[in-house]
């Protein structure tokens, strides 16, 4: 039985297509656009450029993932909600994901017009799951390890890291479904990095075929992370080549939601590997034709 198309907000995927996620963070202190789109117009901006490059998710985050200053729910609500609305207004066919593991955010987010919740913390909040089935929208179910929000793994260790991350994943999604969310719109996320030395998450990456095996839509957030700049030896800013080849395998591999900073180029990885698959034709045929 082939795995059933997945359903946010107003669009439908198929098992076959790969679908971007483009990254906007409302922090002023991300650790890859370090602000960059923090105020109002240059949120925006993102968002709209964002969607010209072919993105049909984009992610809004209130809360920087790794440790620093701490931000309240206030202060997370007035970050994301207004925004949410802004973009709703503007692009009334996007999908608008919120990360957070907050439950009190996920419900304004989702009243303001927010289609999937991120739950990039792995059930931290367990009322997460019901906001979602109260408003009828999409979680992202995540592995972390049981990492508190906002840490960083330390000596952490795994007898099968890939196992450890499906039997937690086939878990978190079995409570969203049986809290009311629908299956066709629950995603599972393997949570490169987090709660993750990049040994555990190069194996996860090797492993996506396992999830992916669940019959639940796989989606990676690769993007610029650590375990690709361990993995190369390279800085935050020298991150996309060593991104791109793992989206390529992850694809490959079957994942179908990918949550990336470069749109365009990620764009084009999976068009490719969308065409060696066999999923998708060439954009023009000119050669040998002629």
């Amino acid at each position: 039985m082939s795995p059933p198309n997945l359903q946010l907000g107003r669009s439908s995927f198929s098992p076959e297509d790969r679908v971007i996620m483009a990254i906007v963070n409302r922090t002023p202190d991300s650790f890859y656009d370090a602000g960059r789109t923090f105020g109002d117009d240059s949120a925006l901006a993102a968002v709209d450029a964002a969607v010209a490059a072919g993105a049909e998710i984009v992610d809004i985050g209130g809360v920087k993932a790794g440790p620093g200053d701490e931000v309240g729910v206030d202060q997370e609500l007035s970050r994301t909600v207004d925004f949410v609305a802004a973009i709703r207004e503007r692009h009334p066919n996007v999908v608008i994901s919120v990360d957070t593991w907050r439950h009190e955010v996920g419900d304004a987010v989702c009243r303001a017009g927010a289609d999937l919740l991120n739950d990039a913390w792995g059930g931290y909040d367990a009322e997460l799951v019901h906001v979602a089935a109260a408003h009828d929208v999409g979680i992202v179910c995540t592995h972390t390890g049981g990492a508190a929000p906002r840490t960083r793994p330390h000596r952490i260790d795994f007898e099968d890291v890939v196992g450890a991350v499906v039997g937690f994943l086939e878990q978190e999604a079995s409570r969203a479904e049986a809290a009311g969310v629908t299956a066709q719109q629950i995603l599972i996320d393997p949570g490169h990095d987090f709660g993750k030395s990049t040994r555990h998450s190069l194996a996860v990456t090797r492993g996506l075929d396992r999830l992916v095996a669940t019959g639940r839509p796989v989606l990676v957030s690769l993007s610029n992370k650590d375990f690709v700049g361990e993995t190369l030896d390279v800085p935050v800013n020298a991150r996309l080549t060593g991104t791109l080849a793992a989206t390529a395998i992850s694809s490959w591999l079957g994942a179908r939601v990918f949550r990336v900073h470069e749109v365009g180029e990620t764009r084009e990885v999976l068009a490719m590997v969308q065409a060696i698959a066999g999923f998708r034709q060439p954009a023009v045929a000119r050669r040998g034709l002629a």
